[in-house]
């Protein structure tokens, strides 16, 4: 019994935040899609495979197995068995991560094993296709979005606490432009996924989107308990905690 929560939206809408302390409030699983990237890229390094070659690359892709579990709270990424989480930070994973990522066999490997580990086990996934190509039969989708003056402003927040201020409208050109260009890429744009929830955190708290989620999914897997009995299970380990629910 499973459940999965596909959480997509722009870049700086607050995904990544608002899909672990989902994850962390219902004792489910956050699946951290860029670390999965970060260690498809460290098995590339490991094999010695110039990023060039793409030829090698998408042959190669076919024997990763990568997946995700959680020793004492803390994620763990195991690639062939090995837990790699160590090793996925360096800037060498990074460098071929971001330049093997494009490349579609790479893309449609990964799919794949995030399909697998959601079949599995209850998580949350946040991205920019999730609910429309990672996990189209999804429980629960989100589109999670705000203006973008607001995702400029906590930027720009962000940048100056860590020393880096940066000019506001610099920063609204670069979300505006990263937008379009997510919206319009040729594989799998960002969208809307048809039955997701719209959620526009501009003026929201982190608290009060993941409570907002939480109830959304409530909500979702009440209206199912009857005609879906396989949900019975989930519901009642999800939700009686939270909610009192019996």
């Amino acid at each position: 019994m499973s459940v999965s929560i596909a959480i997509d939206g722009p870049a700086g809408a607050g995904k990544s935040t608002i899909a672990k302390q989902v994850a962390e409030k219902l004792h489910i699983i956050y699946v951290d899609t860029g670390a999965m990237y970060r260690a498809m890229g460290l098995y590339f390094q490991r094999k010695g495979i110039s990023p060039e070659d793409e030829k090698a690359i998408c042959g190669a892709c076919r024997e990763a197995d990568i997946s995700i579990v959680y020793e004492d709270g803390a994620q763990q990424v195991l690639l062939n068995g090995e837990n790699v989480t160590a090793y996925l930070r360096t800037e060498e994973a990074g460098n071929m991560a971001s330049a093997t990522s494009g490349y579609i066999p790479v893309r449609e490997k990964l799919v794949e094993l995030q399909q697998k580990l959601a079949a599995s086990k209850s998580v949350v996934m946040d991205g920019r296709d999730i609910g429309t190509v990672v996990l189209p039969d999804a429980e629960l989708k989100i589109y999670l979005t705000a203006s973008v003056e607001a995702r400029a402003r906590r930027r720009y927040l962000e940048l100056k606490e860590k020393g880096s201020p940066c000019g506001m409208e610099e920063i609204a050109r670069d979300i505006e432009k990263r937008d379009y260009q997510d919206m319009h890429r040729e594989h799998s744009p960002l969208k809307k996924a048809e039955d997701a929830l719209y959620l526009d955190s501009s003026e929201m708290s982190v608290r009060e989107v993941v409570d907002a989620i939480i109830d959304a999914l409530m909500e979702t897997l009440m209206e199912k308990r009857v005609p879906d009995r396989r949900l019975d299970g989930v519901l009642e380990e999800l939700m009686k905690k939270e909610y009192g629910i019996k």
